[in-house]
């Protein structure tokens, strides 16, 4: 990938470093979609350097990072990036309709069946295994308000191609820099529309969730990206991978808040089931600017170090 990022999460206490190793759930169908896409469709999108600043989130327990390559910059109240800082380009191309389609794995990689209660009876009549959710992700970023949100909408599963008839299963609405609404822990930015955010999350019991969310853009076509959520479980000074969530998705059009699905028009497909890479087929050196913006629990309002 042409992007790469480092975000440390800022809590009271500083963490030591921790690595999350991430299983290769990235099947073959939807890593060779990023790799090579020759789709005759408008492409919008184009190569664009990035820049870098880091500033604190609305709430004073969270910090907002953007990914950059120069000084840093730190305002005092709320998000707002610096001039010239390429918020408004990461805005142009974050925005509108992405469909495709969802899966959830084990920490081990294992790709995890949708519940049974929604699947149809035709599948399971069938004896035909259900791993993907077909999932509309509507985005926006205001180039002016310097916000973000977007919203993950689960679609229950129809036996062959029935956009008229999807039924939504679930939304999931996440903001930054929106007020009372921003519960973003972490967030680094490129103009391109590639982005890394950290969120709380529930259900760790005695111990605390993060969602670690990646969402990378193909190089070659930037209306395909992929965004791939890590849960890890805070145990002390240690991060432990619990699940991975990936989305392969596709710029359907203009944001319209979810109204419109793409359904069959979506060229991408199921992937949890098809088989993962062979480790040869990423083992070796990898090539790529990094761009690092270092926080710990003491600089939440203070000048934070950006090392390339």
């Amino acid at each position: 990938m042409a992007f790469a990022s480092s975000s440390v999460i800022c809590q009271n206490r500083a963490l030591s470093s921790s690595v999350v190793s991430t299983p290769a759930v990235l099947r073959r169908r939807c890593y060779s979609r990023l790799q090579s896409q020759h789709l005759l469709r408008c492409n919008r999108r184009s190569n664009i350097g990035m820049d870098v600043a880091s500033v604190p989130a609305t709430n004073a327990s969270s910090v907002v990072a953007k990914t950059a390559l120069s000084d840093a910059h730190v305002q005092s109240q709320s998000f707002s990036p610096a001039p010239g800082s390429g918020w408004s380009d990461f805005a142009k191309n974050v925005s509108g309709e992405w469909d495709g389609y969802g899966a959830d794995f084990s920490s081990g990689g294992t790709p995890i069946e949708l519940p049974e209660s929604v699947v149809p009876d035709a599948y399971r009549e069938w004896e035909v295994k259900v791993f993907d959710w077909q999932t509309q992700c509507p985005t926006l970023a205001e180039a002016e308000h310097t916000s973000f949100m977007y919203k993950t909408i689960k679609l229950l599963p129809t036996v062959g191609c029935e956009a008229d008839a999807a039924t939504r299963y679930s939304i999931d609405e996440r903001n930054v820099g929106n007020g009372a609404n921003d519960e973003v822990t972490a967030f680094a930015y490129q103009r391109s529309g590639c982005y890394v955010a950290v969120w709380p999350a529930d259900g760790g019991g005695a111990y605390k969730l993060l969602e670690l969310e990646h969402c990378l853009l193909n190089p070659q076509d930037r209306e395909s990206r992929v965004r791939v959520v890590q849960v890890v479980r805070v145990e002390g000074a240690r991060l432990v991978l619990q699940n991975i969530r990936v989305f392969c998705e596709q710029w359907y059009g203009p944001y319209r808040n979810g109204e419109q699905l793409g359904g069959c028009a979506i060229q991408d497909s199921a992937f949890a089931s098809t088989a993962a890479l062979k480790a040869s087929e990423v083992v070796g050196t990898w090539q790529g600017p990094v761009s690092v913006a270092h926080f710990d629990g003491s600089q939440i309002a203070q000048y934070n170090s950006v090392s390339c």
